[in-house]
């Protein structure tokens, strides 16, 4: 392969070179789990709910209990169990994460006593309503 430079004249680069140049290159982050910390199982699944950072330091007082949460500079997750979504709309603000896929990585500011690393869903659901002034909409009927 030949790289014209602005003479019009050209460099072969070889393959190895071109490999480097690949290598050297900043990727994007890929995308991972956030980790169930050891001694803890997650019997129901794991999906997290990301709010920004701004929000966390209010929600958190607001929760009777409180599983893990992780956090970076822009975002806090708290590990709810899997499928914690259902007929829930979730705030504008709010992202729910199927799987507790992100593509960041934060780091572990709350870990609960006992095996478990979930926050309760609903109160954490009110309190994000609460925060961020959203009021709560159940998208389905829900039946006992």
């Amino acid at each position: 392969m030949a790289v014209s430079g602005a003479s019009g004249g050209g460099q072969a680069l070889s393959l190895d070179t071109l490999v480097r140049f690949r290598r050297a290159m900043p990727t994007a982050a890929a995308p991972r789990r956030l980790p169930v910390p050891e001694g803890m199982t997650a019997p129901l699944g794991c999906d997290a709910v990301a709010v920004p950072a701004r929000f966390g330091p209010l929600v958190l007082p607001r929760l009777p209990r409180v599983g893990c949460v992780y956090a970076d500079e822009a975002h806090w997750w708290w590990i709810v169990p899997s499928d914690s979504d259902y007929a829930l709309r979730w705030p504008e603000s709010v992202r729910y994460l199927t799987g507790a896929v992100v593509l960041d990585a934060p780091r572990l500011i709350h870990r609960p006593d006992g095996t478990v690393p979930y926050t309760p869903p609903i109160p954490l659901y009110l309190a994000l309503c609460r925060v961020t002034g959203t009021t709560p909409t159940w998208t389905d009927q829900l039946s006992a």
